[in-house]
């Protein structure tokens, strides 16, 4: 985890002493149960939370311990022996390693999702009201980069909003699907421990048990939640793009915030750049970074081996953080974003009326002209205005092929730009719900 791109929320879940202390919970849940099972004596149990349940674990105590043990749970277990005395033989019953790191995980990642999903509400917030806000301005879409035909800018961050709910709907889902437990020791057979053990210990975690183990949970689980959140930091990413282009000096048609006293160069004193949205950019191609060794990691070898372990001591805590920082950055970015209706009016207008190409080859062949004849017609008037030579709607009135089939007022009704707009009530009221 890097400082320069963690909130204290999301990193505190991967802190040592809150791995720790979910590991006990882990634990002394496991010891209440089997101490209703009367597998161990009720009065050990009660000792294990008496003495541990406040305590704060000595991480580099724990660190020595692991020098020597090579091995992190055994080492967790000496070191919770020494907090909680003799009675500390009946922790661990008929358990192994798995059972307490991937339920530990799982509560981790279920937290983490827990915080981003509150992440995507800001987002889903800031768009929502821009989106309003800009519900009727005017601005050209493009394809390929290139003009296209009029839009409103409130439709972008309406596309951005319907694509952010699915975001949050494949999140809640990854969130279910990761929400499981398994405490069945050895080889998931549960042979050395109750299957009742694991129950109780899911209900407590806030967890379900895990329908069959194979002594590590799948971790087909983990792949679909990580790869979700690779979907999200590509959501992200294509919102934070189309503002870098959109404040492109050539372009100017809304601009991130920029601050009193912020500098945009250490050379160039006039430079206000898309800072934010470029760091977006960058965050999002980390968070899909740890999408293949996800996958990758659904692979081991029988019942279980540790070639996932690595890999995601590194991805639980990196990608959770950065997807936390990129969303909320994206929801202040949104928020707070320039936007320059008067440029984005100016550029529809950049290309003499081109935008309406369509609306006029639709007219021709309505009017009788074949299509191949009608695009001929609407192009070759067309071409001379993306060299600069003419305004399109009056080379249309001056050629008489076209003038066969649309007079002058037809033309004119055809380059009417609230013709585009017709529809915008309908695609906000499919996408917010209301009109």
């Amino acid at each position: 985890m890097i400082p320069r791109y963690t909130r204290p929320e999301m990193a505190s879940i991967w802190e040592p002493q809150t791995r720790f202390k979910i590991w006990f919970e882990i634990e002394a849940h496991a010891a209440d149960a089997l101490a209703e099972l009367g597998t161990i004596p009720k009065e050990a149990a009660k000792t294990v939370w008496a003495k541990a349940k406040n305590a704060t674990f000595d991480v580099a105590r724990i660190d020595e311990i692991e020098r020597e043990t090579k091995h992190d749970v055994i080492a967790f277990l000496t070191h919770l022996a020494e907090i909680v005395g003799p009675e500390a033989r009946f922790v661990h019953q008929g358990m192994t390693s798995s059972d307490v790191l991937d339920t530990c995980l799982n509560v981790q990642l279920t937290r983490a999702a827990d915080l981003l999903l509150a992440d995507l509400d800001k987002v889903l917030a800031a768009l929502r009201k821009r989106a309003f806000e800009h519900k009727m301005t005017p601005t050209i879409g493009r394809s390929h980069g290139i003009h296209a035909e009029p839009v409103t800018f409130g439709l972008k961050l309406a596309y951005a909003y319907a694509e952010f709910t699915r975001a949050k709907e494949r999140l809640i889902a990854a969130r279910k699907e990761v929400a499981t437990c398994a405490i069945s020791g050895a080889v998931g057979t549960f042979a050395q421990i109750d299957p009742r053990v694991e129950e109780h210990v899911a209900k407590a975690m806030g967890l379900v048990p895990e329908p069959i183990s194979t002594q590590v949970i799948p971790r087909d689980r983990h792949a679909m939640y990580f790869s979700t959140l690779g979907v999200i930091a590509s959501s992200i990413e294509r919102i934070a793009v189309e503002i870098r282009h959109m404040q492109r000096t050539e372009v100017l048609e809304a601009e991130e915030f920029f601050s009193e006293g912020q500098k945009g160069s250490s050379a160039m004193p006039h430079k206000r750049n898309p800072v934010l949205s470029e760091n977006l950019t960058g965050l999002s191609r980390m968070v899909r970074a740890y999408v293949t060794p996800a996958l990758e990691n659904v692979v081991l070898w029988h019942e279980r081996d540790i070639s996932h372990s690595s890999a995601e001591r590194m991805m639980g805590p990196d990608a959770t953080v950065t997807l936390d920082f990129a969303l909320v950055r994206l929801a202040g970015l949104i928020d707070k974003l320039l936007v320059y209706p008067a440029n984005m009016q100016k550029n529809l207008d950049r290309l003499g009326g081109l935008v309406h190409s369509q609306r006029v080859l639709l007219a021709l062949t309505q009017k009788g002209a074949s299509r191949e004849d009608s695009y001929k017609l609407v192009q070759r008037n067309a071409m001379p205005v993306w060299r600069g030579e003419g305004d399109f709607l009056q080379l249309l009135k001056k050629d008489t092929e076209v003038k066969k089939y649309l007079s002058d007022a037809e033309l004119e009704e055809l380059f009417d730009l609230g013709y585009h707009l017709k529809h915008v009530d309908t695609i906000f009221k499919r996408v917010f719900g209301e009109s």
